[in-house]
């Protein structure tokens, strides 16, 4: 499976409501997460599944990553993609989906981080890797349900993918 991980774009920093859950992409998170997404299709990435937390600001940036590219492959929500869950969590979450050969999944700092760690060294902190806001992963995956064996194709910040796109 080739697994691509998806940091959300730029949020408002409180939500109109004061919680973190409820923060929604900026104006200018949606214009840049919708270039970043531009940078995926001129990649030729293409999804046979979107997965994302169910916090706006990643249902927004799937929806914008699935326009991009067609809108073949429709967001659904995935619990274990909410900030705080554990990466073996994540990853046990994942396996239901590798009947799939594309996936991309969408979510928050740090379990992001901690999840590609996990897949590439077997332990979340088995690398340093912050990912910005608006970054993705591209990893191949032998065995979403096993720690480590992945194998990172690539790493690209938004401000790149925005490069692509143009």
């Amino acid at each position: 499976m080739m697994l691509y991980v998806i940091r959300h774009g730029i949020a408002e920093e409180v939500a109109a409501d004061g919680s973190d859950r409820a923060r929604r992409l900026t104006p200018s998170g949606r214009r840049k997460m919708r270039a970043a997404a531009a940078g995926l299709r001129a990649l030729g990435v293409e999804l046979d599944a979107l997965l994302t937390s169910p916090f706006p600001r990643a249902a927004e940036t799937a929806a914008l990553v699935s326009e991009a590219l067609g809108g073949t492959a429709v967001p659904r929500e995935l619990a274990a993609l909410e900030p705080g869950v554990a990466p073996p969590d994540t990853l046990r979450a994942l396996t239901s989906f590798t009947r799939y050969e594309r996936v991309a999944i969408v979510g928050h700092e740090p379990g992001l981080s901690a999840l590609i760690a996990v897949l590439l060294t077997g332990s979340p902190e088995g690398m340093q890797l912050v990912m910005k806001k608006g970054g993705v992963a591209a990893l191949e995956v032998r065995d979403p349900g096993r720690r480590a064996g992945a194998t990172l194709r690539w790493l690209l910040t938004p401000k790149q993918l925005r490069r692509h796109g143009r």
